[in-house]
């Protein structure tokens, strides 16, 4: 399903110095802007209740133009590369360009980091090995336990290939693979039906994800989760303590922290952490950076979708804010560098500030000790959905596997336990931080304004005093 042949627009589709007459003419007067093109491919299978659901193959490909003035930025995009489309995108793009009199910030910092292969993971395996590989995942998942009633297992891949254009000449390409194996298991005993899930994969090729050794412990970790919910009783309800488990819970951290440490939230004034910059946000020993360098994860980036090299930003440091995520936009109109946060979901979108790899630092504390430190209130492991609301950093998270803990003692699995409070209090109620900081096994999807990118969290075992959990028990 997959076409091999390198994307290369300025050979195939483009005049490199006519595009980058029409680029400049785009951004005369203002103070930004580049030509963005793209080819996306992707795949996915679906292996569902024992058959073959689904076998999807998409292919886009087009271009975004943008020319930037002050606040405002034109933009417009097309599916077909050619210098027509393109004329036409200058004279839309220019309208925020206007009289001028802007002065074209400075180009990007250039890098020869490559953080991933280049390869595309789509060829990585013939069709029909992948289609075995589910089948395979399916009959062993239902092998485990006869409690299984079904197993949903999804394999997908895809490769992004981008090429800037920026109008000082520079032209920049890369090529970003994504691979994710995920598996969904149903258990039911005595008429009750639980589930679990569980998934992972990265900017890597298929190979290791359709390994037997990788795909059975999947399929084990989501026949675990399923088993765990199978014996979960309503969870409590009140204000109590909470402990977090290491990796994966790290969403509530971008969630309720990150996005309110997005450049544009602050420069508009409309987060929680806006004016706070050098002041205690955190309780002593916090600190949360935002990385794209990691080789090989989910949110990782060479460089961003404007061309800035991806950067290891700390943005608060043992409690202190120091930073936010910025693009080039928001960074100029704020006095400050480029962090290499600016991203986009396509070339139908503008870049905004967006994360990429977030995480906490680890401490000094045992998990061990940190659990055994909550006298009543609950320990989450695990994450589903979750709603923020980015002007007071108010959230709600439900929980996929979480326990009660009383008097240090970990107890019965909860079901329908929430977790309700507001990030920028819940950082000061940090009271201890774990030794065993780790990643998410790369899963993280990321809204903002409507468009979607991948992104890793990450933190060690935490205790926050003083949670509301919401819960359906008397």
């Amino acid at each position: 399903m997959s076409d091999t042949t390198p994307f290369r627009p300025f050979e195939t589709h483009l005049d490199e110095s006519r595009a980058l007459a029409k680029l400049r003419e785009a951004v005369a007067g203002g103070d930004d802007g580049e030509l963005f093109i793209e080819r996306r491919r992707s795949e996915a299978l679906v292996f569902d209740d024992g058959r073959l659901k689904t076998a999807s193959y998409d292919a886009s490909e087009g271009f975004g133009l943008r020319a930037v003035r002050g606040e405002t930025a034109g933009y417009a995009h097309s599916t077909q590369i050619t210098e027509a489309a393109l004329a036409r995108a200058v004279s839309t793009a220019r309208l925020a360009v206007g009289d001028g009199g802007g002065t074209l910030a400075a180009a990007p910092a250039e890098t020869n980091r490559r953080l991933y292969t280049d390869a595309d993971p789509m060829a990585d395996a013939e069709f029909g090995v992948k289609i075995d590989t589910l089948r395979e995942i399916d009959d062993f998942a239902r092998s485990l336990d006869p409690r299984v009633v079904q197993v949903s297992a999804t394999l997908a891949a895809s490769i992004q290939e981008v090429e800037i254009l920026r109008p000082e000449g520079r032209r920049l390409r890369d090529v970003r693979p994504m691979t994710r194996l995920n598996v969904s298991v149903i258990v039911e005993e005595n008429g009750r039906r639980e589930s679990g899930s569980a998934g992972g994969g990265g900017r890597l090729g298929l190979t290791g994800l359709i390994a037997p050794d990788n795909w059975q412990a999947t399929a084990r970790e989501a026949l675990r989760i399923a088993l765990v919910n199978l014996g979960s009783v309503p969870a409590p309800a009140g204000v109590m303590d909470v402990a977090l488990g290491a990796g994966w819970p790290g969403i509530l951290l971008h969630e309720a922290v990150g996005h309110g440490l997005e450049g544009d939230f602050n420069r508009k004034k409309t987060s929680a952490f806006a004016g706070l910059m050098g002041k205690r946000v955190a309780a002593p020993g916090v600190t949360v950076l935002d990385d794209g360098t990691i080789p090989d994860r989910r949110g990782s980036i060479t460089f961003d979708d404007e061309g800035t090299p991806s950067g290891k930003n700390v943005l608060i440091e043992d409690g202190i804010l120091v930073g936010f995520m910025q693009d080039r936009q928001n960074a100029r109109l704020m006095g400050v560098e480029p962090t290499g946060n600016g991203r986009r979901e396509s070339y139908a979108h503008a870049p905004m500030p967006r994360m990429t790899n977030t995480y906490m630092l680890g401490g000094d504390v045992s998990p061990g000790d940190i659990v055994a430190d909550v006298k009543d209130g609950i320990y989450a492991v695990g994450f589903g959905g979750g709603q923020v609301d980015i002007t007071n950093g108010k959230f709600v998270f439900s929980c996929t596997e979480a326990y009660r803990v009383q008097n240090g003692k970990v107890g019965a699995p909860v079901k329908g336990a929430t977790l309700i409070g507001d990030g920028p209090t819940s950082l000061k109620q940090i009271r201890a931080i774990g030794n065993d900081m780790a990643l998410d096994p790369g899963m993280g999807n990321c809204g903002k304004a409507g468009q979607w990118v991948p992104v890793g969290v990450g933190q060690p075992t935490l205790l926050i005093g003083g949670l509301t959990v919401g819960g359906s028990a008397a």
